[in-house]
């Protein structure tokens, strides 16, 4: 038995692991300062305030994107569904106005789906399926000024949403992997990597179709100061 982690034996779901209390705020802390750190580097030397514009086109990404949210494709028992293109307009506001304007939206984003459509066993997972869940959708900026920025950005995002989505599966949903005959992390990956993975698969195809990258383009230089 470890400080932070200790082994559960159950009959019925077979052996798993579980965080002890010093794990789980280990989990929390450790996340804080990956959170803390993105948004100190984002905004090194950047001494711009916010503007108008920034925090008009962040709330309508938000809007889109819990609009979209409630159009699900295909929704799955314990948490997690593939929308309506709706993690597509967060990445944009990373895409249009650089790291740290992304991860404030994707940030905020989380913890409106936290308030809207909630799925809470503890504490500790909200801040992996929603704060930096969602939150992670905020590195799709560090491709904001490069050649083909959105797709790069948003394949970036969603893989940082699966790094979380995949942790969380593994901490406090591993019990339901012997039910599959899977070890925890496989089944951790395969469910949440298969309604991340179709939606981003559905998402990039329609980003690559020359109307709609040619309308991003404009707006990207909409947002140009």
């Amino acid at each position: 038995m470890s400080f932070f982690v200790k082994e559960i034996v159950d009959e019925t779901y077979g052996n798993y692991f579980e965080l002890t209390g010093a794990g789980y705020g280990a989990l929390v802390a450790a996340m804080v300062f990956i959170l803390l750190l993105g948004c100190m580097v984002s905004g090194a030397g950047d001494k711009k305030k916010v503007s108008t514009k920034q925090l008009v086109f962040s709330a309508m990404a938000m809007a889109l994107a819990t609009v979209t949210s409630m159009i699900k494709l295909a929704d799955l028992p314990m948490g997690g569904s593939v929308t309506l293109l709706s993690m597509l307009f967060i990445c944009l506001i990373g895409y249009l106005f650089g790291l740290r304007a992304g991860l404030m939206t994707a940030v905020a984003h989380g913890i409106l789906q936290l308030v809207i459509d909630p799925y809470i066993i503890s504490i500790p997972q909200i801040f992996t399926d929603y704060i930096f869940g969602f939150g992670a959708l905020g590195l799709s900026g560090v491709f904001s000024n490069k050649k083909y920025g959105l797709i790069r950005g948003y394949l970036l995002g969603v893989l940082g949403r699966l790094f979380f989505t995949f942790l969380s599966g593994i901490i406090f949903f591993g019990s339901y992997a012997s039910s599959y005959n899977m070890s925890v992390p496989v089944y951790s990956l395969l469910y949440n990597g298969s309604y991340l993975g179709l939606e981003a698969l559905i998402t990039v195809i329609i980003l690559a179709l020359p109307p709609v990258s040619a309308g991003l383009v404009k707006v990207k230089n909409m947002t140009a100061d």
